[in-house]
This record gives structure tokens, sequence and C-alpha cells, in this order.
């Protein structure tokens, strides 16, 4: 296995490498990924430690699923531990209102496939370990931008108790999630909007021989939640509430809190009385879109939910993520060969991907007023009509792929590669 550089933690250090990716998800670890490989050197820059992320999202959709497979991880991170899921179905009443089948898909992508981050993430570390060229700055955050001449040329990487690192690189990416420091440091906006009407607290439950084999959402009076499978035997759980409302309906309590939730999923109302113990098993997620400015600037480039921030409805943040770093990475690679990171050259990137991480905002809009919406009877009739349409029509077959591999089903470049996967040393 090839040496890991880390530079001395207890001065400041200069580190000099091609690209500087901070943040270690998934767009940042598939993206050093793919430049390793690549040749180039790169410094990756991550605040935590043990990439701990039980709650972020772990739905992949076939595209993101054939770009790890393209960079030969989607079979070893399975293999840690993961669950096929046939695809979306919509119920009320405990009736099927809407089946969204996978498996009408061409194999070998075929499925969805619940994944747990820290599997993803581990997997892709490793295979970056692996490789030459790599410098891993764990615990540590990013400070300042360095800027040379107007343009960023590199990172102040800070940790608590310790000196900073200065990471100084032709380009430095911003993979650092929907609170992007990166983002901040540069002065690009977000644009935030409140596009959505529902927060998610999210929570999981013991079910050993319980799997369901699909993601649902089961409706109700109260509103919509959604379950799937996840690794190990367990339940995945996110009941959507009212925007800005879970102050108001914590301080109901728990027994409340689980007599609500037991009445919306009858078939899981015994898991929910006996493992849902206290508010902390709740974790609430701000669901909201937004929409970065800019994406790329003088040495700088966003990716995933730094460029673009998206609601859970659809499984696409993962989705989004790796095929935002499959389309970044032959640009990225151009301008380190080129000497050249100005805005123009790292523009191609933008201009592909936004308009794809638009099109699955206004999706998503639709999306969840259809599926998660409150509304009377009439409502819900219309509703059920129009997903008897899309589950039997051949549109559907459409509409299943669209949203399996989005309006850009970027692949990796592997003809870039010079270390082709499965040849680290």
């Amino acid at each position: 296995m090839a040496s890991l550089r880390v530079p001395p933690m207890n001065r400041a250090d200069d580190v000099r490498v091609d690209v500087c990716v901070v943040g270690a998800g998934p767009a940042g670890l598939a993206l050093t990924l793919m430049l390793l490989r690549s040749g180039a050197e790169v410094a990756l820059v991550e605040r935590s430690t043990g990439l701990r992320r039980d709650f972020h999202g772990e739905i992949l959709q076939p595209g993101g699923q054939r770009v790890l497979d393209e960079l030969g991880v989607l079979d070893s991170a399975r293999a840690r531990g993961a669950r096929e899921l046939d695809g979306f179905q919509v119920l009320q009443d405990e009736r099927v209102l809407l089946d969204i089948d996978y498996r009408r898909l061409p194999a070998p992508y075929d499925r969805l496939l619940a994944l747990p981050q820290r599997h993803l993430l581990g997997e892709l570390l490793d295979a970056c370990r692996a490789l030459p060229g790599l410098t891993l700055l764990e615990g540590y955050r990013a400070g300042a931008l360095v800027r040379e001449r107007g343009q960023v040329a590199g990172v102040v990487a800070r940790r608590r108790g310790a000196a900073s690192a200065t990471v100084r690189a032709r380009v430095v990416v911003g993979a650092d999630g929907r609170y992007s420091q990166v983002r901040t440091l540069a002065g690009i906006g977000a644009r935030r909007r409140e596009a959505f009407d529902q927060d998610v607290a999210w929570f999981t439950l013991p079910a050993p021989g319980r799997a369901i084999g699909a993601v649902r959402v089961y409706r109700s009076e109260g509103g919509a939640v959604l379950v799937h499978d996840t690794h190990p035997d367990r339940l995945r759980v996110g009941w959507t509430l009212p925007h800005r409302t879970w102050s108001r309906v914590a301080a109901r309590g728990i027994e409340e809190m689980r007599g609500g939730l037991a009445a919306a999923l009858p078939p899981f109302a015994d898991l929910i009385h006996g493992h849902l113990g206290s508010l902390q098993d709740l974790h609430l997620l701000d669901v909201f879109a937004a929409q970065a400015d800019e994406w790329v600037g003088d040495g700088l480039m966003l990716v995933g939910d730094s460029a673009h921030t998206h609601g859970p409805i659809g499984a696409q943040g993962i989705n989004l993520a790796l095929q935002d770093a499959a389309a970044a990475h032959p640009v990225l690679l151009d301008a380190v060969r080129a000497g050249d990171a100005r805005r123009e050259r790292l523009l191609p990137y933008e201009r592909r991907r936004r308009p794809v991480a638009a099109a699955v905002h206004r999706m998503q809009r639709v999306q969840a007023k259809a599926l998660l919406g409150r509304g009377g009877p009439v409502t819900t009739w219309v509703r059920a009509r129009a997903a008897s349409w899309v589950t039997r029509s051949p549109a559907g077959a459409r509409i299943t792929r669209r949203i399996a591999y989005g309006g850009d089903a970027a692949r990796v470049h592997e003809e870039l590669f010079a270390v082709p996967a499965g040849d680290a040393v």
C-alpha cells in the first residue's frame, strides 16, 4: 500500500498539491479518487474523524451506483452491508397508490440500494489511501482561503489544539456540504429557498424479519412518513412535519409522539412503542432547497451540496453528488495539466451540471406536493388517479429511468486514469 503523506501536526506546514478537496463526503471522496487515479496530487481536508454520518442520506439511485461501479468500489462497499430495494411505493390506509418498480430498468442497476454512508465513505477512503499522491488532513476544517493575484490558491486548514496547515493548490474544491465553509469564505451566496413545506425527523428501529423491500411513503391525515430497510435488519423512518413546527411537536412529549407515529404506521406500531425511547432518538433534518450563485471561480469549484442542496424526496442527493464528481473530474484535470484554473476554464462543469440541479429542484417540488402534501378527499382521489396512471402506463418506465439516472447521466472518464481500479500499489 502506498504511504499516506500527512504533514507534521506540531507546527504550521506548507503542503503543495494539484487540487485541495475540502469535505470527505460522497462527492469529495469520489472526486479525490478519480483525480488520484489520473495521477494528480490531492489534499483532502475533512473536519470530522471516523466519517460518522449515521443520519445522512444512504439511498443510492442506479446513476450513482454506476459511477461507483466504474470506480471499482460498488461491490466492496455493498459487501460491508447494504439492502436492495425494489423501488418507491406510496400507501394510504394500507392501499398502494403508487408503485414505481425499479425492476423495470435494465440490469445490473435495477434496484435502489440502501448503503450506510459509513460503508460507502469507508470504501472510497480506503481506495484513496491505496494510491500515491494523497495528503489527508483529518480533523481539520477550512479556516481561510489562500489568494494569490486575485485567485484562490489554497486553504488554511485548522485543527483544534494544533497548528494550522497551509495547503497550496491550483484548484480548491468545496465539497463540504449544505452549510459549506468554503462557499462562505469565497463570499458566494447560497440562495436558500423554503421550497418544501416539511422538515423530517429521522430515526431507526430494529426490525429483524420485517423487511419491506422498498422505500415506502405512508400517507395519513396528519401527513406522511417515509420508511425503508437499512443495514443491519433495521428500518429507517423519516417523519415529515410542517416546516418549523418541531419545537411545538417536541413539547408534547415522547408519549404523544409515539402514539401519532404508531397510528401513521400500523404495521410497525409495536416497534415504535417498543424501541422509540426518547426525543434523543430522533434527528431533525432542516429541509430546504439552495443553489449557489456561482459554482466556479478563479481557482475554485463547488460540488455536491456545496453547490446545490435538495430535499430527501426522490433520493437524489448522493446521486447528484457522485455525478457532479464524474463531471468535474475531466474539467479539473484539464485545468491542472494546462496550469490554468481561471473561472473560464472551469465553467464547462457549471454549465453542464447547474441545469440538472435546477431540474431536480423543480421535480422535487412537484413530488413533495403530490406525495407529502396534505389535502381532503378530493385531493386524495386526484392523487390516486394520477399515481395509478404513472404506475401502469409506458410513461411510468420513462419517469422511473429519469428519476434513476437524472437528466445528465454523467459517467466516469476511465480513459483519463493512469492507475486503473485494482492496480493500486
